[in-house]
């Protein structure tokens, strides 16, 4: 189990591009068409996978949002955080 984060770590870790929404960190990566953004979604889906964390993905054409809470915890937590630095840097 992860424990949750305070207010104030949320603030201080939350990556750049993030944003907090309640129980959830959000954010949306920009594409130029809509393949570009599967293929994005599938390889941070397996990301996803392998960390045994699963985001909301939602893909549309030139976009991908995802959402990110611990479940289990009822909130945000450092493995939202990681694994939101994960996915930055597979897309930069």
């Amino acid at each position: 189990m992860a424990d949750l984060l305070s207010d104030e770590e949320i603030e201080a870790q939350l990556p750049d591009d993030w944003d907090r929404e309640g129980d959830e960190i959000v954010r949306t990566y920009e594409f130029d068409s809509y393949l570009p953004g599967v293929g994005f979604a599938a390889g941070i889906g397996g990301i996803a996978e392998d960390a045994w964390h699963h985001p909301e993905i939602t893909i549309t054409w030139g976009e991908v949002e995802v959402r990110l809470t611990t479940h289990d915890e009822g909130g945000i937590t450092e493995k939202d955080i990681g694994l939101a630095d994960r996915f930055d840097d597979v897309y930069e």
